[in-house]
């Protein structure tokens, strides 16, 4: 009987000195602790500025037949890099980690038991025993409510880079053809059936994270305005709110003038006046960018890979 396959996709990033550790932690696991399935290893160097990552990705596929390896012609991000993974990805389950020697890929049976139990998404969730700035913990609250309130996210649930996944959920993000995709919106909007398991993080193995703050600006900014029209539903309550303030405002200035002539009603008149009108145009402009908001989210053609070279994917290259 055939078994079924795993495919493992690891978005790399100047990651040479830790790749040989990553992948042996993952044969290790499916061999001793997930026999039952075959296993494949994708790794997808994001155009590593160090020029060496590829090289590596290169020697370990050539003594490995089960790892496979794709280059970048340029850096796209690691939600890009995922994706170009998944796209080539042919297991029956992918599971996604990270390149630096922290995702415990040891846990992985706790994954698959959940997996057995009917979910279709399973989500590690990281006990923290590393010190993290304030910066760090306030962008992870930013971060999580984001979730919330744009992709509705079950509540509890918590999105990391450490997951697995059925089938026909990478399928369902591939189908996403949008440069800047956001993963965790692409699970939950193929399936809200997910849950978490518990983890410990390994120790760095080596060097430092890269995610910098630009790049987690960059990736808070892309997911909060690439995959919900909901920041522009804000903007049009926002508008009306104002509007209708600004009406209040004006009733409330002439009752007042009523009532006392002596006041001086140009200033709060002006006031009165400016609020309703830029209400309303804010409200407009809400309404406006609701629909290009779609028109871009629908019509953005711009690539969110570009494949330089792949080493161990013959079956391609015969097709």
């Amino acid at each position: 009987m055939k078994k079924e396959l795993v495919s493992f996709v690891i978005p790399c990033y100047n990651s040479t000195s830790t790749l040989d550790d990553v992948v042996k932690e993952i044969d290790d696991t499916m061999r001793e602790k997930l026999s039952q399935f075959d296993y494949e290893i994708i790794l997808v160097n994001d155009c590593s500025p160090n020029g060496t990552t590829f090289q590596k990705i290169c020697e370990i596929a050539k003594k490995k037949s089960f790892v496979r390896g794709i280059d970048l012609a340029r850096n796209f991000g690691q939600p890009s890099a995922v994706m170009a993974a998944l796209n080539h990805a042919k297991g029956d389950y992918v599971v996604c980690g990270d390149d630096d020697g922290q995702t415990p890929f040891s846990e992985l049976p706790k994954f698959f038991q959940k997996i057995e139990e009917g979910y279709d998404a399973v989500e590690a969730k990281f006990i923290q025993h590393e010190k993290r700035s304030l910066f760090r913990k306030f962008g992870t609250f930013v971060n999580e409510s984001m979730q919330s309130w744009l992709i509705d996210k079950p509540r509890g649930v918590v999105l990391t880079t450490f997951w697995v996944i059925r089938r026909f959920v990478a399928d369902e993000m591939c189908k996403y053809p949008n440069s800047h995709p956001y993963l965790g919106g692409l699970i939950l909007r193929s399936t809200k059936n997910v849950c978490n398991v518990e983890v410990k993080k390994n120790e760095r193995l080596r060097g430092k994270s890269g995610y910098n703050i630009k790049k987690m600006v960059e990736l808070f900014l892309n997911g909060f305005t690439t995959f919900s029209a909901k920041p522009l539903r804000m903007a049009m309550t926002i508008g009306i709110l104002v509007g209708a303030s600004g009406v209040l405002f004006g009733c409330f200035t002439v009752i007042r003038k009523i009532m006392n002539p002596a006041i001086s009603a140009g200033y709060s008149s002006l006031m009165a006046v400016i609020l309703v009108l830029f209400g309303i145009l804010f409200a407009m402009l809400g309404v406006f960018g609701e629909y290009i908001g779609q028109t871009y989210i629908a019509l953005n053609q711009a690539p969110q890979y570009v494949v330089r070279e792949k080493i161990n994917f013959e079956e391609e290259k015969n097709d």
